[in-house]
C-alpha cells in the first residue's frame, strides 16, 4: 500500500488519492498492490462496479490473480450476488476479514445461526463486528444479548444505528431508557432515525403484541 496516498485518503483527498492511483496503475500495470488499494477506496466509496471492473481488468495482468478474490468478492457481495460472492469466500482460505464478510452474507439471506457462528468466531471483536453480532442477535429476536453486544460497544463510537437499536432492545422493558437512546440516535442523524423508526414500527408492535400490551 502506498501510504501517501493512504495519507492523502485518509484526509478527505479522495479524488486525488484515487487519480494518483490510476496513474501508478498505468505506469506499473503488473502491481497488484495498485489494484487493491484502489478497489477498496472505490468499494469504500459505493462504486462497486467501477471497483469490480477494475479488478476484473488486473486478473489478466497480474502474477497471482487469486490474490484479488477477496475484494471482488466484496463487490459482488455490495452488488446483492451474495452466492457468487459466497462461492469466491469459500475458494480462499479463512480469515479475519474472510469470515467477517461470510458472517455478512449469511446475515443477509437470512441464515442467523450461520451467520452468528462466524461472527462468534472473529478474535477481533472491534466496533464493526460488536455491531454485526448485535444485529444477528436481534435478527434471531433475542433482545437481551442484542442489548449486551451493542453495550459492548464504546459510547463515543455508537452510530446512530446503535444507538436506534439499543433502544429498540429496551423498548418493552424500559421503555424511558429506550427514550434516552431514540434522542441520540435522532441528534446524530434526524434522516435515518425517521427512516428507522417506519422500519421498525413492525417490529416494536410485535415484541408488544409478544409481551400481552397494546
Amino acid at each position: 500500500m502506498d501510504k501517501k496516498i493512504a495519507n492523502l485518503y485518509d484526509t478527505g483527498n479522495v479524488d486525488k488519492a484515487i487519480h494518483l492511483l490510476i496513474e501508478k496503475i498505468n505506469k506499473h500495470p503488473q502491481d497488484i498492490e495498485n489494484y487493491l488499494q484502489l478497489s477498496t477506496y472505490l468499494i469504500e466509496q459505493n462504486a462497486a462496479d467501477q471497483a469490480l471492473e477494475l479488478l476484473e481488468k488486473a486478473r489478466g495482468l497480474v502474477k497471482h490473480p487469486e490474490d484479488l478474490t477477496y475484494n471482488i468478492a466484496v463487490c459482488y457481495y455490495m452488488q446483492g450476488d451474495f452466492a457468487k460472492s459466497l462461492t469466491l469466500l469459500n475458494s480462499i482460505a479463512d480469515d479475519e476479514e474472510t469470515m467477517y464478510q461470510k458472517a455478512l452474507i449469511f446475515m443477509r439471506l437470512g441464515q442467523y445461526q450461520k451467520a452468528l457462528a462466524y461472527a462468534l468466531t472473529l478474535k477481533n471483536q472491534d466496533e464493526r463486528t460488536l455491531e454485526l453480532i448485535g444485529d444477528i442477535w436481534l435478527s434471531l429476536g433475542d433482545l437481551k444479548s442484542a442489548n449486551q453486544t451493542y453495550n459492548k460497544i464504546s459510547e463515543d463510537q455508537r452510530n446512530a444505528k446503535v444507538n436506534f437499536l439499543l433502544g429498540l432492545t429496551l423498548f418493552d422493558t424500559n421503555p424511558d431508557e429506550a427514550e434516552k437512546y431514540f434522542k441520540l440516535s435522532k441528534n446524530q442523524d434526524p434522516k435515518y432515525f425517521a427512516q428507522a423508526q417506519k422500519q421498525y414500527n413492525a417490529v416494536a408492535k410485535l415484541i408488544r403484541g409478544k409481551n400481552g400490551r397494546n
